[in-house]
């Protein structure tokens, strides 16, 4: 009888089942390729092992393990069974990512001269190409620019590891401030508050940024008499597209209670700065506050649009190209 034992790359030689260890330790003979990541931890558990490239013939009365080369799925004879050893757990496959982005760093030539400042404009890019496939509906397409938007932290990461100083960071140290940020920020699944719904999620989501930005101060050595008080406002990325931007701070100033009086200010003020552009200004602004008292994004609402308007044009070309 022969045993093909599967064995994940990405889980630590050793680490195997215990049906896997009771194969290997029962069996008559145990085959592997030259170079499994699997033979020291055999050689430390006292089982023998042959070194060969096949299994080849199996003895009628004998149990042979057969440990093929870890990774991809392996060929299963005719008779044999198939026992996995280890698998892989939900997002091990990143670690792939990880090893092909040093690799990338070290042997490409056009990869390993990018900086974060080259690199910046696809950080704005990706993104976009992710929402586009998104609309689109092509959930293949929509997986795929999720890659490349992935891509882009894994290869600033990479490239920050290398500097030697202070402001060094690592992919992991990436993945660990994220991890603790979700972990500070959902006390009502990590720790003992106790929430009536996704509104008081939201409500203390915005007062722990709110410590978080005054305990950041703090750390800094800022003098709060000396210093503005943080911002509701405070964080709200100026480079996003004009209309996110106004829903996102229109957004966080409600949340933090700011009248809505302001925002009306504001769309005055645009009519009074003069021309026609200020006033379209300021009933874009208007508009924005219309969407949100609707509970819809305007960004989304003019993307749709937009693509609607796209429909209909390649509608009306098909039908001036026909004869």
């Amino acid at each position: 009888m022969l045993i093909v034992l599967a064995t994940s790359p990405r889980v630590a030689p050793g680490l195997l089942s215990w049906p896997a260890w009771q194969a290997l330790r029962s069996a008559d003979a145990v085959l592997a390729p030259a170079g499994h990541p699997q033979l020291p931890a055999l050689d430390e558990a006292g089982i023998g092992y042959q070194v060969t490239d096949e299994p080849g013939a199996t003895p009628a009365d004998g149990v042979v393990v057969w440990l093929p080369a870890p990774g991809a799925e392996p060929p299963v004879p005719p008779g044999a069974e198939l026992l996995r050893g280890s698998a892989d757990l939900p997002g091990a496959h990143l670690m792939d990512l990880v090893a092909t982005m040093d690799r990338l760093r070290v042997e490409c030539p056009w990869d390993s001269r990018q900086t974060h400042a080259s690199l910046a404009p696809h950080l704005l890019e990706e993104p976009y190409e992710a929402l586009e496939a998104l609309e689109s509906g092509d959930a293949q397409a929509f997986c795929e620019e999720l890659g490349d938007t992935l891509l882009q932290v894994v290869f600033h990461a990479r490239i920050a590891a290398e500097r030697d100083d202070a402001s060094s960071f690592t992919i992991d140290d990436v993945a660990d401030g994220i991890v603790a940020k979700l972990v500070r920020r959902h006390p009502h699944v990590f720790a003992d508050v106790n929430v009536s719904g996704a509104d008081e999620v939201t409500r203390n989501w915005d007062e722990i940024k709110r410590e978080e930005k005054r305990l950041k101060a703090e750390r800094h050595g800022l003098d709060p008499s000396g210093q503005p008080a943080p911002s509701a406002l405070d964080g709200v990325p100026f480079g996003q597209p004009a209309l996110a931007l106004a829903a996102q701070l229109q957004r966080r100033a409600a949340r933090a209670g700011v009248p809505d009086e302001l925002a009306r200010q504001a769309e005055a003020g645009s009519a009074d700065s003069g021309g026609s552009g200020g006033s379209i200004g300021g009933e874009l602004f208007r508009l924005v506050a219309v969407a949100r008292a609707a509970d819809r994004d305007p960004e989304m609402e003019l993307r749709a649009a937009a693509r609607r308007y796209l429909d209909l044009v390649h509608r009306w070309e098909r039908g001036a190209a026909t004869p």
